[in-house]
């Protein structure tokens, strides 16, 4: 396939995924998603939804339902499953479970390097990587000295040193300060990538996504303008979605107050 051919192929096609757990428990019922290259699209849905299984299947974390996943033409298939690894990069909630190297530089390099970089081209692959998340001056740093907004956004730069086809975030904003907030939207903003965001944060979801869509008890129940969704009063109701008090999605962006979190997070 040549490279205009693939510029039309989506960078993720879910059809007809159906999963249950080994304890009968069924996930999903179904599931059909396409989203195209370049999008950024918020996965939305209450607790227990089938958001993560959903995100399981898009590496080959989790096989053996119906139906069919491809990312970027290639089937999630386990002939694949290193390259489909390589092309979903998944940031996982939190940053700990990703970073366990002495310092940034090593916790960066660590993914390039497991499949085969080495010398000067590893290291202009951390460099960017770090770079594209504002980094990289901290890259000698152990990872446990950073604050944990710093923290995840080495977190993405792991991820991006892969150069995926799809950046998967899982709750993206839970746990930062305002600032931190901001920064990292203007960071995922800035990226020529495909997202999906997984997040019960609602008005991060609008400020980044233009399209959501809602996965409730294991089928698709919207798909559409992530604005028009959130200002569904009945759909949201329907599925347990509640925007922060006061919060209006229909406003203009100056108009609403800052999307922050509405209560002080825990401290950890």
């Amino acid at each position: 396939m040549d490279a205009m051919s693939l510029s039309f192929v989506p960078s993720l096609d879910v059809r007809g995924l159906a999963y249950a757990y080994p304890d009968g428990h069924q996930a999903l019922f179904g599931v059909d998603l396409t989203v195209e290259r370049g999008e950024r699209v918020a996965l939305l849905g209450p607790n227990g939804a089938g958001k993560t299984t959903l995100v399981l299947h898009l590496n080959g974390i989790l096989t053996g339902g119906a139906g069919t996943v491809t990312v970027a033409g290639l089937p999630v298939a386990k002939a694949n499953l290193a390259e489909i690894r390589r092309r979903v990069g998944i940031v996982f909630q939190d940053p700990d479970d990703q970073l366990f190297m002495p310092t940034v530089r090593e916790d960066v390099a660590f993914g390039p390097a497991s499949a085969g970089l080495r010398g000067p081209e590893l290291e202009e692959v951390v460099a960017k990587a770090l770079a594209r998340v504002g980094m990289a001056e901290y890259a000698d740093r152990p990872p446990h000295h950073l604050s944990f907004g710093q923290r995840r956004r080495v977190a993405v730069a792991t991820v991006l040193a892969m150069e995926p086809e799809i950046l998967v975030l899982d709750e993206p904003s839970s746990n930062l300060d305002p600032a931190s907030r901001r920064e990292l939207a203007d960071i995922l903003r800035s990226l020529d990538v495909t997202v999906l965001m997984v997040t019960h944060d609602l008005p991060y979801a609008l400020e980044l996504c233009p399209r959501a869509v809602v996965l409730s008890e294991g089928v698709i129940a919207a798909d559409g303008p992530t604005g028009a969704l959130l200002a569904d009063e009945e759909l949201m109701r329907a599925h347990r979605l509640e925007l922060p008090f006061g919060f209006d999605p229909t406003a203009r962006p100056a108009d609403r107050p800052a999307a922050g979190p509405t209560r002080k997070p825990a401290p950890r």
